[in-house]
């Protein structure tokens, strides 16, 4: 009873002492943060700041393409980089038991048996046998929290891989949207050509029939001609680049090189109204990429900070840091372990039961010369603290920069996107008149290939001001931190 008295006694202190934890807590660099996340500068509207925040939106309800849905799904499943940041997780939680478990005492289980025989000028054999079974307690005392400082650099490097994992979502549901957006655009590029293609043919014919019939010179049948083959030169390279987006796609939903599906209906049609030209004419322009939402709020900026997880990562980051001084500065102070062994030790396996055994010990480690290491590795890991939170403070002005960026983007995408439109329609009435004219003898051929060609150019343009629109609300849902929850 006496010596379990005194066990609880020697617990009570070593509990006692270990309470002190040496070294400044971490604490939140200070950042004056602006009022709103778009700044208001001449030309640029400002965005009303609200509690709710566009990034508050499930990816699903902002990419209403079920295509783009299952694309998204795919890579959120199989995409290898998500896979390895998963694993890394596992890792660093691994780790952190390991040093969650340097807190605790270790008991160990010894069994020992050795012979050792001797027999001295050969007429003096002598046995010695030794049987051991023990139990060994090893613990070191955290006097100043070194390992409590380690158990939480362990932690925030765990946080820091998830939030690391997080930002990786992030960034992989934008990129899945915006190649697939940019592959639908390439479509509708092919298709403009092709269909451009089929007119310059009509336009050939047509030029060879007048040609023939003395109507007009051979030089309008040979600028038909020319006009077909440089639009025919530009159908090999869409259907490069259409491969290699689709691959792309492929590669970041974790599959070997494949054709992507995707819905092609109801993008365009053909008027035929007007003359024997097919004419073409965006039917519903929201067809192509879908309908973004009508209103983007963007919440306030000092929630921004917890929507964006590579803040937080860097945060993260940050903790580790502080931790890591406060691990260093600790080695500077004495380290105490305790040893202590209980068991049966005997020479003979009979007499093993009836002899026990114990064994206390403690050791003091005290620095006393090391030609300045352990400072020196103090000022170290204070210099790289000191980096840590100027990067910290570097990733949440790029934050707000990327939404800025974002926010302007966007608001400029739908301008440019109006004027887009309004210049096709009007390319598409002139192109209409052209062709009537030609046929009826009024103009000559120069002037219905400048209107094909205007009216080519603005059906290129309007479909890149659709896809670029759509980009910048998948870059402004990116930048706000939404796609991760």
């Amino acid at each position: 009873m006496k010596i379990y008295i005194k066990w609880m006694l020697f617990g009570a202190i070593a509990m006692l002492v270990t309470s002190c934890k040496l070294g400044k807590a971490y604490v939140r660099p200070d950042m004056t943060l602006p009022d709103q996340l778009a700044g208001a500068r001449e030309g640029v509207d400002s965005v009303p700041a609200d509690t709710f925040s566009l990034a508050d939106m499930q990816w699903w309800e902002i990419y209403g393409d079920t295509t783009l849905q299952g694309l998204i799904r795919q890579a959120l499943n199989q995409n290898k980089d998500l896979l390895a940041a998963s694993a890394k997780i596992k890792e660093l939680a691994a780790l952190r038991r390991v040093d969650l478990s340097k807190l605790a005492p270790q008991i160990d289980g010894k069994l020992y048996a050795d012979k050792d025989a001797e027999n001295y000028g050969g007429n003096h054999y002598k046995s010695s046998p030794e049987l051991t079974a023990k139990f060994l307690l090893s613990w070191e005392l955290d006097l100043w929290g070194n390992l409590r400082w380690g158990a939480e650099r362990s932690k925030a490097q765990l946080l820091q891989s998830m939030e690391n994992k997080r930002a990786l979502q992030v960034s992989l549901v934008a990129q899945v949207a915006q190649s697939y957006f940019e592959l639908v655009a390439l479509d509708n590029e092919l298709f403009i050509v092709r269909q451009t293609l089929r007119a310059r043919e009509e336009g050939v014919r047509l030029a060879k029939i007048r040609f023939e019939g003395g109507l007009t010179s051979e030089t309008s049948y040979q600028q038909a001609q020319v006009e077909l083959a440089r639009t025919a030169t530009l159908v090999p390279g869409l259907e490069r680049s259409i491969t290699m987006k689709e691959n792309e796609i492929a590669l970041l939903t974790g599959t070997f090189p494949r054709n992507i599906v995707r819905n092609r209906d109801n993008i365009l049609r053909t008027d035929e109204s007007a003359s024997t030209m097919p004419l073409l004419a965006l039917k519903d322009t929201t067809d192509l990429f879908g309908r973004a939402p009508e209103t983007l709020p963007v919440g306030l900026s000092s929630a921004l900070m917890e929507r964006r997880p590579d803040v937080r990562a860097a945060e993260r980051s940050l903790m580790a840091a502080n931790a890591e001084v406060g691990v260093a500065f600790t080695n500077l102070f004495p380290r105490i372990s305790l040893t202590a062994q209980y068991g049966l030790e005997s020479d003979e396996i009979r007499n093993l039961l009836q002899s026990p055994a114990h064994f206390l010990s403690a050791n003091l480690l005290q620095p006393i010369f090391a030609m300045g290491r352990n400072r020196a590795q103090l000022k170290a890991k204070k210099a790289a603290y000191e980096q840590s939170v100027y990067q910290y403070e570097k990733q949440v002005i790029t934050a707000f920069k990327e939404v800025s960026d974002a926010i302007v983007s966007y608001n400029k995408s739908n301008e440019v996107f109006e004027a887009r439109q309004k210049l096709e329609r009007a390319s598409f009435s002139n192109n209409k008149l052209a062709n009537l004219q030609y046929l009826n003898g009024y103009i000559n051929y120069l002037d219905v290939l400048d209107a094909q060609r205007g009216y080519f150019d603005a059906q290129v343009g309007l479909s890149n001001a659709l896809r670029d629109r759509q980009l910048a609300l998948v870059q402004l849902y990116k930048a706000l931190g939404g796609g991760w929850e």
